[in-house]
C-alpha cells in the first residue's frame, strides 16, 4: 500500500513542476533511493521526512496532509 506521504510528495513535485531526480539530489539521495521511498520499497524515516521537506520547501502540514475521508476510514 502506498503511503500518504509518498502520494503527497509526488503531488507536490507535480504541482511545483519539479523533477523527481532533482528533488532527490537536493535532499541528498540517489534517484533510485528516492524512488524506493516513494514506491514503498524503502521505509521513510523521520530524518528522511525532514530532508524531503527542505528539498521541497514545504512544511510538515503540507507533507502529511491526509484527506478527511481517509482519516475517518481508518478506525
Amino acid at each position: 500500500m502506498e503511503s500518504a506521504i509518498a502520494q503527497n510528495v509526488r503531488s507536490i513535485i507535480e504541482e511545483k513542476g519539479l523533477k523527481q531526480c532533482s528533488v532527490a539530489e537536493k535532499a541528498g539521495y540517489s534517484k533510485q533511493t528516492f524512488n524506493a521511498m516513494l514506491t514503498g520499497r524503502k521505509r521513510v524515516t523521520d530524518i528522511d521526512v525532514m530532508k524531503i521537506m527542505l528539498a521541497l520547501e514545504v512544511n510538515a502540514n503540507e507533507l502529511f496532509k491526509v484527506e478527511k475521508q481517509e482519516v475517518r476510514g481508518r478506525g
